[in-house]
């Protein structure tokens, strides 16, 4: 039973320390499931922006389209592209060797990164990448520091400086805070909205059935809270001649 007790500890610990970023507090990400249109969106920048690098190898393209309701047309004329089908996995054609090479570590697959870390985490990640002329890329990142990639969105939010803070004298600055500096071509609030959608695609993707779990879960508890009032009057039927 220790060990047991001992090994799922273990288990949680990477998920508490990824989900909570550091000692920086996260943004609300707010995402909906039921706002197709959002997913449908995020499935969109997710291929265009990310997939580049970043694979989700345990999605298939058709079960995306049918469950966000794209068509066939639309997803082979926007989604597709190199030699991928309607059937194919949505993996990119990166080596992981590549990807150590261009960005000192494998590029990781990241159909589980909401379980993996929260929506909120990925929502204030893609929010918070900085100037920093110290970095490979020229950014750092304000819950992950030392970040290895390059903020391909970039463009589309715009330059951020660092806010930096020294608590006491002696003490090294430390950074504290990111100020948008030099816009870029979304407002920022055009910007939220999108970061809002691609982390809700990814939301998606970690548990698909997510939103029929629920539906059925209802259901379930229904039957449960029924059949207890069976189960109860039974025992009090059985039991009637002792109690």
């Amino acid at each position: 039973m220790r060990k047991l007790i001992i090994a799922i500890l273990v288990l949680l610990l990477p998920t508490v320390g990824f989900a909570s970023g550091g000692h920086e507090e996260l943004d609300k990400a707010a995402i909906d499931l039921t706002d197709q249109a959002s997913l449908q969106r995020g499935a969109k920048y997710f291929v265009n922006y990310c997939m580049g690098c970043h694979s989700l190898k345990h999605m298939r393209y058709s079960r995306m389209a049918e469950d966000l309701g794209i068509d066939d047309k639309s997803l082979r004329d926007n989604l597709l592209f190199g030699n991928a089908q309607p059937t194919s996995m949505m993996t990119n054609s990166m080596r992981p060797a590549d990807g150590e090479t261009w960005f000192g570590t494998a590029v990781p697959d990241l159909t589980l990164v909401t379980r993996w870390r929260s929506p909120d985490w990925v929502y204030t990640y893609l929010r918070s990448f900085y100037a920093d002329p110290a970095r490979p890329y020229g950014v750092n990142n304000l819950i992950f520091p030392l970040v290895g990639m390059p903020h391909v969105l970039g463009d589309l939010q715009g330059l951020q400086e660092p806010v930096m803070e020294t608590h006491g004298e002696g003490h090294e600055a430390t950074v504290t805070g990111v100020v948008l500096t030099q816009p870029g071509s979304l407002t920022p609030e055009e910007y939220d909205n999108m970061v809002r959608d691609i982390t809700a695609f990814l939301t998606y993707a970690g548990e698909p059935i997510k939103l029929e779990r629920r539906r059925l879960g209802v259901y379930v508890l229904l039957f449960l809270g029924l059949f207890f009032i069976v189960a109860y009057a039974l025992k009090k039927e059985y039991w009637k001649d002792i109690h």
